[in-house]
């Protein structure tokens, strides 16, 4: 079957390509400086177009899922690279207006990121199952990898022909390297396997026993534990990335072109960590790398405070970087694990809303306690009690158990799951009587 479908690994590569473009809003730090100067503003009003971005990512993602299951990953894809082009560009005529900044790159291009965001994954989850853990690493890493072409390239073009032109230009080149990279996606064929390959024996101590519905996920307190592990990871790693070159400046010393280089050497590990801490999670499971993801922080935001050479700096950037990354490119294969595959992209889009509130959590904490006190300090020594505390979760956290009344491939809409559903009410029916 696999010589008829095409070769998977170009797919992969078009995920990726879509991934690193939509992943240059992680350059929003080499942006913050330049625009708090031409707006004349405190750091918490202009960073609230990036939290505004990454609210309506986490909200998108999950409607992305949802128009996928519908039309396919092309057309959602293609729509995503036209929305957040188009809300990047818009952003360029922002200049006399914060609102219209938080109206263009917070919400026009939020949204076109949030729906393009979930495609990838979901559609390489389905090409892979022999490698979940490694492809939902790869799908996202080109993601946290965006910042680390756009920094360099974003922060020559301000200063040479300003921030606002660059928006335009960025905006223009989104368009063309989604929207082109779109026309790959696909979904396999229904009951795609690679040749030769046969599922394993399941684990029922990592994995759920079937594929879950979309309602019946969210009935389950496990779902609400998943999201609570990405929102704490988010928070972490969003409030540095929020302030990156701003905060290497005021506690390394370095100076602004170190600083804006730094934005671009932790995209990499961004990205890297995707892939290596998603890859590790196949060998030793996924609750154990978040358990090892929330302590590794813990320790690094509470010693980041005294970090005043920029070298040490650099290196405790690159580690909440790294774990950043790896929370994400974890959670789609512990999500599949728990809830089964086949409704991931509403199940994972739908828990991708705690990217959203840790898009608000992580930048509102740091830059208000920064506004507040002059230092970042505090909000750095809470961050790593909040992880400390919170790697209690990954111990308690289980596969769901199948729920009374769900049968096993039911979904709304599906006649042949609904005929099953009757079947299995009446058998119940006979049973209790």
């Amino acid at each position: 079957m696999a010589a008829k479908v095409g070769n998977r690994w170009i797919i992969a590569a078009a995920g990726v390509a879509v991934q690193l473009a939509l992943g240059a809003v992680y350059a929003w730090s080499v942006f913050r400086k330049p625009l708090s100067e031409e707006f004349d503003t405190e750091v918490s009003s202009v960073n609230l177009a990036f939290t505004l971005t990454i609210v309506f990512l986490g909200i998108a993602a999950y409607f992305g899922g949802l128009w996928m299951a519908r039309v396919g990953p092309r057309k959602v894809a293609t729509a995503a690279g036209i929305l957040y082009g188009v809300g990047v560009i818009l952003a360029s005529f922002s200049s006399s207006s914060l609102v219209l900044l938080y109206l263009t790159y917070g919400v026009i291009a939020g949204t076109g990121i949030g729906l393009g965001y979930i495609v990838p994954i979901a559609t390489l989850i389905k090409w892979f199952p022999d490698k979940r853990g490694v492809i939902t690493g790869i799908a996202v890493a080109g993601f946290g990898a965006g910042a680390l072409v756009t920094a360099p390239i974003a922060k020559r073009l301000i200063s040479s022909v300003g921030v606002f032109e660059t928006f335009a230009i960025m905006g223009v080149f989104y368009i063309v390297v989604v929207v082109a990279a779109a026309q790959l996606l696909r979904n396999p064929p229904e009951g795609y396997k690679p040749a030769g390959w046969e599922p394993p024996a399941k684990d029922e101590s990592e994995q759920a026993e079937r594929d879950f519905e979309f309602r019946e996920a969210l009935r389950s307190w496990q779902w609400f534990a998943l999201w609570a592990l990405l929102f704490l990871n988010v928070t972490a790693g969003i409030a540095l990335i929020t302030e990156a070159a701003p905060m290497t400046e005021e506690i390394a010393g370095a100076s602004a072109a170190a600083a804006a280089t730094l934005v671009g050497v932790i995209a990499i590990f961004n990205g890297a960590g995707r892939f290596l801490w998603a890859a590790l999670s196949d060998v030793i499971g996924r609750r154990w790398v978040f358990l090892a993801l929330f302590l590794t922080q813990a320790v690094v935001f509470f010693v980041m405070p005294n970090a005043t050479s920029y070298g040490f700096f650099a290196v405790l950037a690159c580690i909440v970087l790294l774990c950043y990354g790896g929370g994400f490119g974890t959670m789609p294969a512990f999500t599949a694990d728990y809830f089964g595959s086949t409704h991931v992209g509403r199940i994972y889009g739908l828990m991708l809303t705690a990217w959203s509130a840790g898009g608000i959590a992580g930048p509102l904490l740091i830059s208000q306690v920064r506004d507040a006190t002059g230092e970042y300090d505090g909000a750095l020594y809470a961050i790593a009690v909040m992880l400390l505390v919170a790697s209690v979760i990954p111990f308690i956290v289980h596969p769901p158990k199948a729920m009374t009344g769900a049968v096993p491939g039911a979904e709304a809409g599906d006649a042949d799951a609904a005929g099953e559903r009757r079947r299995f009410t009446r058998e119940r029916e006979v049973t209790r009587r």
